[in-house]
């Protein structure tokens, strides 16, 4: 596939003449780009998916959340629906998109948004009735009509973005020095063990496309797994025919894990934000045992209502000491 990819270069030439003047456009002002007097971050990276936007989002949920007043806003990917809705548990994914949905039903305490004009939805947002003194833009450091105040870029250790190359040759949606924009950069999915020396490399790689601080993450898997608001011990799955469904653009933390964990299963595996059909459905029917992530949770379990669909959480952990340096620049920006 990658060598197949290759030929596709000569498209990537039209596209990378396309974003870069695009962005040049932008940073000399022939496009205006708006800023805000109160405390916007943005959550993205300059690939086309798999960076763990999620669980960092919520990293900063978890980080802001009893301290400030907070709204996040997303484009509501996948959606049907148009426009600014604003988010809450009687929503389905179809409708909402499976991002919001989920942290909408995770966290009580914050404001959570849909809109595909991020310019109307800050307005609208910043206009309901708990104003979120604080809000978080998911998946939008490509949308260069709104300046941030901080901006947080995401990089898989596996697939670096200064290794890759713009679409369609590479999975980049962004051209690379537009990393000098980040106000941090974080390489997630790292193992925990990553040595001093390779962090040091990155560091420098890094260090060509922009001046950000660079701080190294993981993705940690919960030891149990829920359904409705059943917990379950990963120990139910050991007798279990097990069928894993994937929607996502990087399952292979999640295999690695379950294989570490001597988890038998058949896997299924879908686009990223995947839309279950019908005739999906039906087949999933005739599955025992469905364990599943907890973004595709929020897309499936409505449709299987009586199944056993489990999901199993993930988080962002920093390695080392780099979650008291990154928490201390978000809490610093936000003066709080």
């Amino acid at each position: 596939m990658k060598y197949l990819r290759k030929l596709l270069f000569p498209f990537s030439a039209l596209y990378y003449a396309g974003i870069w003047l695009r962005n040049f456009f932008f940073d000399k002002g022939f496009f205006s780009s708006r800023s805000y007097n109160f405390p916007l971050i943005c959550v993205g990276n300059l690939s086309t998916g798999g960076t763990g936007k999620t669980p960092m989002t919520e990293y900063l949920i978890r980080l802001l959340k009893d301290k400030t007043s907070l709204g996040v806003l997303s484009r509501g990917y996948g959606r049907i629906t148009k426009g600014y809705i604003k988010v809450n548990g009687s929503y389905d994914a179809i409708s909402v998109g499976d991002e919001p949905l989920q942290y909408a039903t995770k966290f009580d305490a914050i404001e959570v948004a849909v809109c595909e004009d991020r310019i109307t939805g800050i307005k609208a947002l910043r206009d309901e009735q708990v104003s979120p003194a604080v809000i978080l833009l998911d998946d939008a450091f490509q949308h260069r009509k709104v300046t941030p105040g901080f901006s947080v870029l995401l990089t898989s250790y596996s697939e670096l973005f200064y290794e890759d190359y713009v679409l369609p040759s590479g999975n980049l949606r962004d051209v690379r020095h537009q990393a000098r924009r980040a106000d941090a950069i974080v390489v997630t999915k790292c193992p925990p063990t990553l040595a001093i020396k390779e962090k040091n490399l990155i560091r420098a790689n890094v260090a060509r496309y922009a001046d950000s601080p660079v701080y190294f993450a993981a993705i940690q898997y919960n030891d149990y797994v829920y359904g409705g608001k059943n917990r379950r011990s990963l120990s139910i799955f050991e007798d279990k025919q097990v069928t894993l469904v994937t929607g996502i653009a990087n399952p292979d933390p999640l295999l690695t894990y379950l294989n570490d964990q001597n988890i038998t299963y058949t896997h299924k595996r879908y686009r990223d934000h995947y839309n279950f059909t019908s005739d999906d459905i039906e087949y999933l029917k005739q599955c025992s045992c469905i364990l599943t992530t907890e973004k595709d949770y929020m897309r499936l379990s409505p449709q299987l209502p009586n199944q056993e669909v489990y999901y199993i959480p993930i988080k962002t952990v920093f390695l080392e000491n780099d979650g008291a340096l990154f928490d201390k620049s978000i809490l610093d920006f936000t003066a709080i």
